[in-house]
């Protein structure tokens, strides 16, 4: 249950950085399309996270405590847009046009996470 969930804040963060984020888009004829989409996407934005974070912040343990941490940001943009790339060679309609965007649809993904990870169970109480 706790995966399902996991996917589910995952795909209400990206929808929130497509809705507040120009040049995130996810362009699909109908709602049902875009759940399916915003689902899909996180999955794959979950398993990005899971398995290439890790490794990341890992071997970049100094650049991280060099750069107090704002290196976690790039990163993020990072594996935003390693997902947004990733969608498409699934024949997902999710863009991201460039970096910038990729950095602030992070932060608000990162944001909205938190903010759902907080109000909803995790399986730990």
């Amino acid at each position: 249950m706790s995966i399902i969930i996991r996917i589910l804040v995952n795909a209400v963060a990206i929808a929130a950085a497509v809705y507040l984020i120009d040049g995130i888009d996810v362009e699909t004829g109908s709602v049902g399309e875009q759940i399916v989409v915003y689902v899909l996407l996180g999955v794959i934005f979950g398993v990005v996270n899971a398995v290439i974070k890790p490794i990341v912040k890992t071997v970049g343990c100094a650049f991280y405590v060099l750069t107090l941490g704002l290196l976690a940001l790039v990163v993020n943009a990072l594996l935003l847009l390693l997902t947004g790339w990733l969608a498409g060679l699934f024949g997902l309609a999710f863009t991201i046009d460039g970096f910038w965007p990729a950095f602030w649809g992070a932060i608000v993904v990162a944001i909205v996470s938190w903010v759902l990870s907080l109000l909803l169970p995790d399986g730990d109480d």
